[in-house]
């Protein structure tokens, strides 16, 4: 929102706050939204549901060709939620997605289409890599094609991609075609961990935000699965707006893009443990379940090569430590004095 508003944009934001409904109070938005209310003066707030097709529909007539970026980034974000409730997930993340694309088709067709996505469309097919497991983490011979991280090439079909993954992937398909058939500029940027001191950290969604969390307020932290040494690349939400930008500038119909930290922003647990608790001075209080989450990646590093090859102006800006050290200095005082998110 601030990063639109500093470039002039009028910024329209759809939030219902359904981020508290998944994950609980302590996981809503709404003082990120106040926050916003007071910093951004062009920022107007809609509370409104994407699953109200009628609501969407009316709220782009409203503006109708005024309407020149839309960046859809609303979800059900979580693996593991999406199992307790598919309907909703699924609700969620493709019909939500659909309202949008058709909103967006029938009163601001020229608009550029940004959509959220995930790595998750490509489901567990990343365990397939011949990983070796060292220390702190798992990890890949240098010599391997995927070493630098996964390209859009990998397939999506036959593998086990969680409920959530396949919400995200029939909407990550709509997406696409709407820019095939309809000639929209869409593009479908597939993230690993979005991060960054403005997230509301949950224990099913948010990584880095709630493993600061925790250490900084004794809250106990659960590890699922593989040790510890699973691997994820972490993008700061800035770097990923910043992407956006780019792409809205000099848009592509239909693109797909891999979207990360890559090798610039990488940790394993444990080693983003061992930040955490050195950034804060406090032992993390932890357990561990030998059973991983079904579906889930041992590895996942992004490459961000064909993004890169399209718009060689942008580039990653923040790496782990400072992304950490952002999230404890701008929230420590909220966190300890007992606020939500």
């Amino acid at each position: 929102m601030r990063f639109f508003s500093e470039k002039g944009f009028q910024v329209v934001g759809i939030d219902n706050d359904m981020r508290s409904f998944f994950f609980g109070s302590s996981a809503s938005t709404a003082w990120q939204a106040a926050l916003l209310r007071e910093s951004c003066p062009s920022y107007l707030p809609v509370n409104t549901d994407i699953r109200d097709s009628a609501a969407i529909d009316r709220l782009f007539a409203e503006y109708a060709s005024d309407i020149a970026l839309v960046i859809h980034a609303a979800a059900q974000p979580s693996h593991d939620w999406a199992a307790q409730d598919p309907l909703t997930d699924f609700h969620v993340n493709a019909t939500g997605t659909l309202n949008l694309l058709e909103a967006t088709r029938k009163h601001c067709p020229q608009a550029t289409f940004i959509f959220t996505s995930t790595n998750k469309v490509y489901g567990d097919r990343p365990n397939s890599l011949p990983l070796a497991e060292l220390p702190t983490r798992w990890e890949l011979d240098p010599s391997h094609p995927c070493w630098n991280g996964i390209d859009e090439s990998m397939p999506v079909d036959q593998t086990t991609h969680s409920l959530f993954g396949c919400s995200k992937l029939a909407a990550d398909i709509l997406v696409q075609e709407y820019g095939r058939y309809f000639g929209m500029n869409t593009a479908c940027f597939r993230a690993g961990c979005i991060t960054g001191p403005a997230h509301s950290g949950a224990p099913l969604h948010g990584f880095l935000a709630y493993l600061m969390k925790c250490a900084a307020t004794g809250i106990p932290y659960r590890v699922l699965g593989y040790g510890g040494k699973q691997v994820r690349d972490n993008i700061h939400s800035a770097d990923l707006v910043n992407a956006f930008h780019h792409f809205h500038l000099a848009p592509r119909p239909s693109e797909v893009y891999n979207i990360g930290g890559g090798r610039f922003c990488n940790c394993s647990l444990l080693e983003a443990v061992s930040l955490c608790e050195e950034i804060s001075g406090v032992p993390l209080d932890r357990s561990y379940a030998g059973e991983n989450r079904i579906g889930d990646h041992i590895w996942w590093i992004s490459d961000t090569s064909k993004f890169q090859s399209h718009y060689p102006g942008w580039k990653l800006r923040y790496g782990l430590r400072e992304i950490l050290m952002q999230i404890h200095s701008e929230n420590h005082s909220r966190w300890m004095a007992g606020a939500t998110g």
